[in-house]
C-alpha cells in the first residue's frame, strides 16, 4: 500500500501539485475575506454591548450548519465553481475571528486604554495604537482556528464545482481506490497541520512581545 501510494505522488506529483496550489487559494481567499468582515464586525461588537449578541449569535448559527447543507444551498444560489466554495469558507471562518477580536478588546487593561485616553489620543488612536496591538495575539488564535476549519471544509469544493485536493478524495471513493483518497486526505492533512503549527508560532511571538511591552509600561517601584 505505501509503495503504492509513493508511486502515486511520483507520477502524479504535478497533478496534485496544481490541486494544492487550489486549495491554498481557496483557503486564503475565504479566510481574507473573513478578516475583511470579521475584525470590524469584533471591534463594532467591543463598543456596542447591544450589537454584539446578534452578531455572535448569527454566526454561531452559520457555524452550526453542516457544511455540506450550507454549501449546497449557497450553489443554489451563486451556482457552481470557485466563488461558492470561496463564500462557503468565508462563512465558516467569520465565527472565531469575530469572537476572538472581541474577547481580545475585552480583555485589554482598562487603565491601559484610560492612560491612552489621558495623553489625549482619540478613538482610532487608541485602537490603532493601544487595543489592537495588546489584543492581537487573541485575535492570531482565532484566524488559526479558523485555517484549520478552511482547510477541512475546502476539501468538499469539487461536489459544489470547485478544485482543490478534494477532488482526488472523491475521485478516488468513486472508483472505490484508496491510493486516490490517500493522496488527496494526506496532503489536506499536513497542510492543516501546517498552518496550525505555523500560526501557533506567530501567535507565540504576538504574545511575547504583548507581555514585553506590558512589563515596560508598568511604573517603576522607588527603592526604599
Amino acid at each position: 500500500m505505501i509503495m503504492r501510494l509513493f508511486a502515486y505522488f511520483g507520477d502524479h506529483a504535478g497533478d496534485l501539485a496544481a490541486q494544492l496550489l487550489d486549495h491554498i487559494f481557496m483557503v486564503v481567499c475565504g479566510i481574507a475575506l473573513a478578516l475583511v468582515v470579521g475584525i470590524p464586525l469584533g471591534i463594532a461588537s467591543a463598543r456596542k454591548e447591544r450589537l454584539a449578541r446578534p452578531v455572535l449569535a448569527l454566526a454561531n448559527v452559520i457555524q452550526v450548519f453542516p457544511s455540506l447543507a450550507l454549501l449546497a444551498m449557497l450553489m443554489l444560489v451563486f451556482g457552481l465553481g470557485f466563488n461558492t466554495v470561496v463564500i462557503g469558507l468565508f462563512l465558516y471562518s467569520l465565527l472565531p475571528i469575530i469572537r476572538n477580536t472581541y474577547v481580545g478588546l475585552k480583555q485589554v487593561d482598562r487603565s491601559v486604554v484610560e492612560a491612552g485616553r489621558g495623553v489625549g489620543m482619540s478613538p482610532f488612536q487608541l485602537l490603532w495604537k493601544v487595543q489592537l496591538p495588546l489584543a492581537l495575539p487573541v485575535v492570531m488564535a482565532g484566524l488559526r482556528v479558523a485555517a484549520v476549519i478552511a482547510v477541512g471544509v475546502a476539501t468538499l469544493a469539487p461536489l459544489i464545482g470547485g478544485e482543490g485536493l478534494g477532488r482526488e478524495i472523491y475521485s478516488g471513493l468513486t472508483l472505490r481506490n484508496d491510493v486516490r483518497v490517500y493522496a488527496g486526505a494526506i496532503p489536506a492533512a499536513l497542510l492543516a497541520l501546517l498552518a496550525d503549527y505555523a500560526l501557533g508560532r506567530l501567535q507565540e511571538k504576538l504574545k511575547t512581545r504583548r507581555n514585553r511591552a506590558a512589563d515596560a509600561s508598568k511604573p517603576v517601584q522607588p527603592t526604599a
